[in-house]
């Protein structure tokens, strides 16, 4: 009989179907908050610099993360390819981390010193110079727009209030680090970094 009465009332039903879900997520996700491993850094892990960190809000902004994942999983076949697996204390700074799941594309987690500046200012501006068989999108603009240090300053701002351990000094020095610089040297410098530190101290 009750179960009936849930069934016959949608807005009930509704409100016990979020209630579950709420529960379950706390459940899940609240002790992941407390736990050292995933909330402190990895070691080697420090903030994004200022030309990185604008480089990766503008790999966001052109949907990057929709074709390349950024996260090496515990199996035998993707540490083979990809290089030692990814822990959470890499992406402490990421927000939103870039984990992702769909890989139209290969995953980018340890892409950084893989390839030259050179190579990946070809790679995103035609892709196919490099890859002939390559299904990604050029993105010839990045190397007409520069990056604005109004909002790099502003990023960094925001980011000290979140936790991230930014000093007086990098904020001072944001915008000389920025100006003049294209978004393609923006992107490529996200790139470049990524993977790099936890690469070198794997065993």
């Amino acid at each position: 009989m009750k179960h009936e009465l849930i069934e016959k009332n949608i807005g009930l039903m509704a409100v016990l179907v979020v209630l579950v879900i709420a529960i379950g997520g706390l459940v899940e996700i609240v002790p992941l908050m407390f736990q050292a491993q995933t909330i402190q850094p990895a070691p080697g892990v420090t903030p994004y610099a200022p030309l990185r960190l604008a480089g990766r809000d503008i790999y966001i902004r052109e949907g990057c993360y929709g074709c390349h994942s950024q996260m090496v999983r515990t199996l035998a076949s993707e540490t083979l390819r990809y290089g030692p697996y990814s822990t959470a204390g890499e992406s402490v700074y990421d927000r939103p981390f870039q984990w992702g799941s769909k890989r139209t594309g290969p995953d980018l987690a340890r892409v950084g010193g893989r390839y030259s500046d050179d190579w990946h200012r070809v790679h995103l501006k035609n892709p196919r110079n490099v890859v002939p068989e390559s299904n990604m999108p050029g993105y010839p603009w990045l190397s007409q727009a520069l990056v604005d240090p109004d909002q790099i300053e502003t990023k960094i701002k925001v980011l000290r209030l979140m936790g991230h351990p930014y000093s007086d000094a990098d904020l001072q020095g944001a915008r000389a680090a920025v100006t003049g610089q294209t978004e393609l040297d923006a992107v490529v410098a996200y790139l470049q970094g990524l993977g790099v530190t936890p690469k070198e101290a794997a065993p």
